[in-house]
């Protein structure tokens, strides 16, 4: 199969991997058909191993990449055209340097696992690095419908990533190297990543301490594009209306009292200690609620021209009694990765307004309710969701109810919001506990422990309701073990690669079988 591939003109072995790219996108929500993504993967490895050099196959990588990205974050178009752009190829780089580890690795006889440390390494890197990385288009979070999902409480998103990494190599072993050993080895593999997927669904759901009654709303809002908020002050004015229709349905028993009440990130587009009238909606919404609320809101500072979005939880008596600084922002999104050099050259960057500030500290917010008892929240605030230690930090610092507060306006009628749902799940999974999500206009709902979902509200509207959520205590192996392993695999993969290299040009110290090696196209 691999002899023949590279017989083929490099044009077959680029289709094949930009195809390959494609189809691992479409296993992403919001297609969802994640049997496609070992498949997709599977694909990249046949055509880089049938390249004839490194750098034919690091070409090969990048189209791949360009492949996945331009369909999976596409997205980000309705935003800044040319900031997709410009992520979809430097993203699409760390897969062109995939795709030279897994030629490197293509000449050793245990290239499948090598391989799939290989992503496993790649994902680590991309996901750090660069500007704190962009760590959202990871396998483990197209596989969350999965019967691989169940190794997330076990071994986390890089977990589930190098079990799905390791399938695409089974396929592409089995594909290439056709013989009944081959397929029983491979069968046998599948057989073991099963049954250790399996053993997740022992990992006990954390303990139930006792349940506490949580409002949500969403306001909803303008959407779509970099307006999608609406004028000054229209999110803040929806979610304090859809609060006041809250209130009327619990005064007419339609609804339990809630203990709190979560708003979504930006909930206020201006600072609500800076302009008065958003001050006073705030004010006004938890007064009629009489309950504390969990308020999503953008403050100005720390610095000139620099702001933080945050959760504060306001008191109708006391104020605002505590906060949480959301720590995961989005580079070109919420910040501008070297701004003064980038401004000049392109002013459209200008839109993304003042710098933000991450903040430092877990989300794990201390609160107490109206009627004394303690409660302790873990906070995920958008993008904090991609970053394996923010989420477990939620838990390992002991939050009791978790919930994930979210902007998607500029981005409805996109598969981002579908994404970004997907990857709340595979949290849920991870950690098995409930999560509560509440966006300024969709996709709101509650995830259960198993990934499953309770319940969604329609999006592009206002939306309200009251849930019962359980407060739990206790980790699961992932929050200790993912990140680790994660680690160990990219090590042990440059460590393999590195080591390959010598033994990759001993196999082609022999004498050429053919010419082809001296034609132009020998760079694929």
């Amino acid at each position: 199969m691999i002899d023949r591939l590279a017989a083929r003109h490099w044009g077959v072995r680029a289709g094949l991997a930009i195809g390959s790219g494609v189809l691992t996108a479409l296993g992403f929500q919001p297609y969802g058909w994640w049997p496609l993504v070992p498949i997709g993967v599977a694909g990249l490895s046949l055509a880089v191993l049938g390249a004839r050099r490194v750098r034919g196959a690091t070409g090969l990588g990048f189209g791949f990449g360009i492949g996945l990205l331009l369909l999976g974050v596409g997205w980000m178009q309705v935003i800044f055209l040319q900031a997709m752009l410009g992520l979809v190829v430097v993203e699409a780089l760390f897969f062109a340097l995939l795709g030279a580890a897994l030629k490197v690795a293509g000449g050793t006889r245990w290239w499948p696992l090598l391989a799939a440390g290989c992503w496993s390494a790649v994902e680590f890197t991309y996901a750090r690095f660069p500007f704190n990385g962009f760590g959202w288009m990871r396998l483990g979070y197209a596989m969350v419908d999965s019967p691989l999902a169940w190794l997330l409480p076990l071994a986390g998103v890089a977990g589930l990533s190098f079990a799905t990494a390791i399938l695409g190599q089974g396929i592409a072993w089995v594909v290439a190297h056709p013989s009944w050993r081959t397929g029983r080895t491979a069968a046998a593999g599948l057989a073991a990543l099963l049954l250790l997927a399996a053993s997740g669904t022992l990992v006990p759901v954390g303990t139930r301490t006792g349940t506490v009654a949580t409002g949500y709303v969403q306001g909803g809002a303008p959407g779509g594009g970099v307006y999608g908020l609406g004028e000054a002050r229209t999110i803040t004015r929806n979610q304090v209306a859809e609060t006041y229709r809250l209130a009327e349905r619990i005064d007419s028993g339609e609804l339990a009292e809630p203990d709190f009440v979560l708003w979504p990130e930006n909930s206020t587009d201006m600072d609500p200690f800076g302009d008065s009238t958003t001050g006073s909606l705030v004010k006004s919404a938890v007064a009629r609620i009489g309950v504390p609320i969990l308020v999503g809101v953008i403050l100005d500072g720390p610095g000139v021209d620099e702001r933080q979005t945050a959760s504060l939880w306001w008191d109708p008596d006391e104020g605002v009694l505590a906060r949480y600084l959301k720590r995961g922002i989005v580079p070109f999104g919420e910040w501008v990765p070297l701004r003064s050099f980038l401004l000049p050259l392109i002013p459209e960057l200008a839109y993304v307004g003042a710098q933000s500030v991450p903040g430092t500290e877990p989300g794990a917010m201390p609160a107490t309710l109206l009627d004394g008892r303690d409660l302790t929240i873990g906070i995920m605030v958008c993008y904090d969701l991609v970053f394996d230690d923010f989420a477990y930090d939620t838990v390992r610092h002991g939050g009791q109810v978790l919930v994930v507060q979210s902007s998607n306006a500029m981005y409805q009628g996109t598969g981002q919001i579908q994404q970004q749902f997907a990857i709340t799940r595979a949290r849920a999974m991870e950690l098995r506990r409930e999560i509560l999500v509440v966006t300024t206009s969709g996709v709101s709902g509650l995830i259960n422990p198993d990934g499953s979902v309770a319940f969604t509200v329609p999006d592009h509207v206002g939306a309200s309701g009251v849930v019962s959520l359980p407060q739990r205590e206790g980790v699961t192996p992932a929050t200790w073990l993912a990140g680790w392993l994660e680690l160990v695999l990219a090590v042990l993969a440059l460590a393999g690669v590195v080591a390959s290299i010598p033994y990759g040009r001993m196999k082609k110290s022999g004498p050429r079988t053919g010419e082809a090696n001296d034609r132009p196209d020998a760079l694929a």
